[in-house]
């Protein structure tokens, strides 16, 4: 391959994975994980972890695709994706779940002889604990680890309609994974600052922006099992 036409590949790589950051499925998990850590700093390592996943995965079947001249069946890009799916409801699911846990309701109380009504929640205290940063890590990592897997053969496809070499093949979803963590990354600190915004406002309001991830997640892996369905049936 001529050194222009690399160049050429690595630069469209590049910004095919900054608006690969953007499909809906991307933005529905993150968005969960991002609901239950309001922090610029938090948002920006989701965003890192989950990037570098999905180019581990994609590195790791580029490599045996290229090297063996596999080809990815449609059957497991279509089972891949269920995963993908499953996962979405499985993470707005447990957002769901915490946040009916942690619920707010009307409580009311006397006292200096008045009876007084406000708003009460059930969240635990954790104290003084905190987990350290590997443990937040590896929730994004996986998920992002499945993304790769499911967007893998689209990928496999482009890369192999340019070249057949592995080293160019491998440096060109290299490049494609870098754009894909920048936008990973730039999403996340995007979606946080409505999560921090709400949090600092009101719990109610932070409340709500969460059940809107949680639904959005739920929704948007629903619709994916759908569409994969009526493919498999041929409508």
């Amino acid at each position: 391959m001529h050194e222009t036409e690399l160049l050429t590949l690595l630069g469209v790589g590049f910004l095919l994975g900054l608006r690969h950051a953007l499909d809906t499925d991307h933005l529905a998990a993150v968005s969960t994980v991002l609901a239950e850590r309001p922090s610029l700093l938090a948002s920006g390592a989701v965003g890192l972890w989950w990037g570098i996943g999905h180019t581990l995965t994609l590195l790791l079947v580029g490599s045996v695709v290229l090297a063996w001249g596999l080809h990815i069946p449609e059957e497991f890009e279509m089972i891949a994706e269920s995963g993908v799916a499953l996962l979405l409801i499985i993470l707005g699911g447990t957002l769901a779940r915490k946040l009916y846990r942690e619920r707010w309701h009307v409580h009311s109380h006397h006292h200096d002889g008045e009876r007084h009504v406000h708003f009460h929640s059930h969240q635990r205290q954790e104290g003084h604990g905190h987990r350290h940063w590997i443990v937040d890590s590896i929730r994004p990592l996986c998920i992002g680890m499945a993304h790769g897997l499911a967007g893998s053969a689209a990928l496999m496809l482009m890369i192999l309609a340019t070249t057949t070499e592995v080293t160019s093949g491998l440096l060109s979803i290299l490049i494609f994974g870098l754009g894909s963590i920048m936008g990973m990354m730039m999403i996340g600190l995007t979606i946080s600052v409505p999560v921090i915004y709400s949090r600092s406002i009101n719990q109610r309001l932070f409340m709500g922006v969460q059940g809107v991830a949680s639904f959005a997640s739920v929704s948007v892996g629903l619709w994916m099992l759908v569409t994969l369905a009526l493919a498999a049936t041929g409508h």
